[in-house]
């Protein structure tokens, strides 16, 4: 059995296309790279007036985003249409109202030109305020249209000063779209506060949370974020699974969406040959408030209910995803009627998230479910090994070394003993 917590990985950067629960055509193959425009990022830049610290090397903040953005646009992949959006660049005043709509589009999302964006980047100073929230609003905006990947690269060296719009509620109501948008983020010379902020927008669309204190740092990180959403995408295919077993619908490997109800499990089959290994893994996002305590139990069972292995994982709330993951080798025919046996495994998924009185129960918590049938390891004959196959024979010969060197020792102490008596 395997357990495990992805970063908010890996496994799961598409994460945001789940909370679409949208069918896909049925000529589509689960997992098939189904993007044909070209992929957009934004990259949103806070200019707030905190951005005058000389903290990076020596330099002002301000002076290390620029050198990193110059850098960035040089190595930006040809196919990749890159805009840049400020925040709190242009108002330099007290009024709060005023400052927590500066947010504005520099460079607009399209085909890069280097030197027009160099020359926009160039003019930035660090003026007002920092209103993270409204700008990922704008900023998921300027990304609107086509079906290539979306990505937003947040890059800031303090938390929102525009409350009560909360950046993290934001960000849960940009995944709620279904419209496939990452956003990352990146602190500089962060504070426990602010990397907890960064970190929530991040991971409630399945993107990652990078601090940031040194220039080669932003430079390589934003970089390659920026590679990364030239790489294809993969559209995961919606899928209902049922009650029972016998209603559930039959998956091939590839990666599935569902939703589930709280309280409700989901079920799906797939089928295993003799020598096949099933791994399948589950990521359970929460896309609105829940209670702090939850889990996730991801099961493979046989159709007569018996269970064969499990994956389990529990959250505190401080993440908006968990997961967990399992494998099952099924062995190979001892029989040689040269026909694969083949065998039902069904997969049973369970969470416990609960939420408060007043929050919306339906439509259930978007999930991603990972299916991946292989050829099975050598020695498969024992689900129950935990994984050490052909190291229980090493095992053994550990414990048997360790048995006999006890043996011999306590001979030798047992004669220097004697020996001291009779001197």
């Amino acid at each position: 059995m395997i357990r495990r917590k992805r970063p908010v990985a890996g496994a799961c950067a598409l994460l945001a296309a789940l909370t679409a629960g949208l069918a896909f055509p049925a000529g589509a193959a689960a997992g098939e790279p189904t993007g044909q425009d070209a992929p957009k990022v934004n990259l949103v830049l806070d200019v707030s007036g905190s951005m005058r610290a000389k903290d990076i090397d020596g330099r002002s903040r301000m002076a290390a985003a620029k050198q990193a953005f110059n850098e960035v646009l040089d190595a930006t992949p040809e196919e990749v249409e890159l805009g840049i959006r400020t925040l709190g660049a242009n108002y330099p005043g007290d009024d709060r109202k005023e400052g927590c709509k500066d947010t504005a589009q520099l460079y607009p999302v399209g085909p890069l030109d280097r030197t027009e964006a160099k020359t926009a980047v160039a003019t930035l100073a660090p003026t007002g305020w920092t209103p993270i929230g409204p700008a990922l609003l704008k900023a998921a905006d300027d990304l609107e249209g086509g079906d290539g990947s979306k990505r937003i690269v947040l890059i800031s060296d303090g938390e929102d000063t525009c409350a009560p719009l909360d950046p993290c509620e934001v960000a849960r109501e940009i995944a709620a779209k279904g419209i496939g948008l990452t956003i990352d983020t990146l602190g500089l010379v962060p504070n426990v506060k602010m990397s907890r902020q960064l970190s929530c927008i991040a991971e409630a669309t399945g993107g990652t949370y990078t601090s940031v204190e040194h220039q080669d740092e932003l430079t390589d990180r934003v970089n390659e974020l920026v590679d990364r959403a030239a790489e294809p995408v993969v559209t995961p295919v919606a899928t209902q699974g049922a009650d029972s077993c016998t209603k559930a619908p039959v998956l091939k490997s590839g990666l599935y969406t569902d939703r589930e109800e709280f309280g409700q499990q989901r079920w799906y089959r797939v089928e295993l040959l003799a020598g096949q290994e099933l791994r399948a893994s589950v990521s359970v996002a929460a896309d609105r408030a829940v209670r702090p305590d939850h889990g996730v139990l991801l099961r493979a069972v046989t159709v007569y209910d018996r269970e064969i292995v499990r994956g389990e994982a529990t959250g505190n709330g401080r993440t908006d995803v968990l997961s967990t993951g399992l494998r099952y080798p099924k062995p190979e025919r001892d029989d040689d009627s040269g026909k694969p046996a083949a065998e039902t495994v069904c997969l049973v998924v369970t969470h416990s998230f609960s939420a408060d009185s007043g929050v919306k129960t339906t439509p259930g918590l978007p999930l991603e479910l990972t299916v991946d049938v292989v050829d099975g390891p050598d020695g498969a004959d024992d689900v129950a090994s935990f994984g050490l196959g052909r190291g229980w024979w090493l095992l053994g010969a550990l414990i048997l070394t360790g048995f006999l060197t006890g043996l011999v020792w306590g001979w030798l102490s047992r004669w220097r003993v004697a020996v001291w008596r009779t001197n």
